[in-house]
């Protein structure tokens, strides 16, 4: 059997036509298939890889923590170095709000951990998402995700939650004293890159702190610098109760976070022990990777040249194919006119040497979220071939 064969007999499929890219090597910005072929890296693996492919000095700490120790103890036990020093530096760029961390191994168990907490301090079940928000794919994660389509299989699911739309005063008029947490997501990514309006975020914000809500911000895809700015909430001029973390944050390792405050956290120590447990969260060589990563996104200045390389994909992203572009920072989405034109277009994009794909709640819009190191070279590279697939589909000049 060839791997293409074993890979869809053996592995379990998560969609009728996945892409079947088989990658053997993955460097800087480009993704490298079987034959050598190379292809540049528009995904950045869900806005996982911020500071590209195979990074030398992320390497080098997995290496380094590997000769060390693996998983040693559940979570929580025993202090491990790489968890230590990977919370003091993320604690050193959070306000005095957020300053415990909780790891996880994905930004879904992030998401559960975070609704927990949330009902654990305020003794109370009610939650608001809304429609269009993707949080994760576990049932209470895919409680708030806001789509029937992906809940409709799989009810019943939490009871007493409640969605609204995204950049409506309505949701003000639902947060109330029964009321556990609101959970949002500073730009609605799979949406189809929706900012919020900042004055309706701060409303929203006023409202938790009278009524004793937890404002939950999942910042799975957005942190690390992804929008221009480390994290999107400070862009809001407003601190969370909650920070979800993931993505990014294990610098290709699997890993997510939510985070609060010191006395928040310690609830889940007490009544019951064991409040919240993971037997993988914070593992010793995703935390070495990640501090890694997070030291290299700082250290070489990634975020400042964002808005640069923003504005440069959007001077030469011009096409009347193109029905709208929606950005914010690198975390970019151009719209179609229908799904299938987006699907023939990254079809087309990935025989030509581009690897990118759609969103969840925009199946019209291809992606953009390449590795942050993506250069202006690059992207003038990528945007003429994702132009010549769109003409090839569309036979518009």
């Amino acid at each position: 059997m060839t791997q293409r064969e074993i890979f869809l007999q053996h592995v379990a499929q998560t969609s009728e036509a996945p892409l079947c890219f088989e990658v053997s090597k993955a460097e800087g910005v480009y993704l490298f298939d079987q034959s050598g072929k190379k292809h540049i890296d528009l995904i950045g693996g869900i806005s996982v890889c911020n500071i590209g492919h195979g990074n030398e000095k992320v390497k080098d700490a997995i290496k380094t923590q590997v000769d060390h120790y693996l998983h040693v103890m559940v979570y929580g036990e025993v202090i491990q170095s790489p968890q230590v020093q990977y919370a003091k530096a993320l604690a050193e760029h959070l306000p005095p709000e957020l300053q415990c961390v909780y790891f996880t191994n994905s930004g879904t168990e992030a998401t559960e951990g975070a609704m927990k907490l949330a009902k654990r301090v305020t003794q109370r079940s009610k939650i608001i998402s809304f429609k269009n928000s993707y949080h994760g794919s576990t049932q209470g994660a895919l409680s708030v995700m806001g789509s029937e389509y992906w809940q409709q299989a799989y009810r019943p699911l939490l009871p007493d939650v409640y969605q609204f739309n995204y950049n409506d005063q309505e949701v003000l008029h639902a947060i109330d004293t029964h009321t556990a947490c609101v959970i949002l997501e500073p730009v609605q990514s799979e949406a189809g890159v929706i900012i919020p309006d900042k004055k309706w975020v701060q409303a929203i914000r006023k409202k938790c702190d009278e009524m004793g809500v937890f404002l939950i911000f999942d910042e799975i895809q957005t942190a690390f610098g992804r929008t221009g700015s480390l994290f999107r909430f400070s862009k809001l001029s407003i601190t969370p109760d909650i920070l979800l973390l993931g993505k990014a944050l294990g610098g290709g390792m699997p890993m997510g976070a939510f985070i609060s405050n010191k006395e928040v956290m310690d609830t889940l120590m007490f009544n019951p022990v064991l409040g919240h447990i993971t037997t993988f969260g914070g593992h010793p060589v995703c935390c070495a990777a990640g501090l890694a990563a997070f030291n290299v996104l700082l250290d070489e200045k990634l975020i400042p040249q964002v808005k640069k390389k923003e504005d440069l994909f959007r001077k030469l992203l011009l096409h009347p194919a193109i029905l709208s572009l929606n950005s914010c920072g690198l975390l970019m989405a151009l719209h179609f006119e229908s799904y299938e034109t987006n699907k023939k277009i990254i079809d087309t994009c990935l025989r030509n040497g581009l690897f990118t794909d759609w969103f969840l709640f925009a199946s019209n819009a291809l992606r953009i979220a390449p590795p942050l190191t993506i250069s202006e070279r690059e992207i003038e590279e990528a945007c003429g071939i994702l132009l010549r697939s769109i003409d090839e589909i569309t036979g518009q000049q």
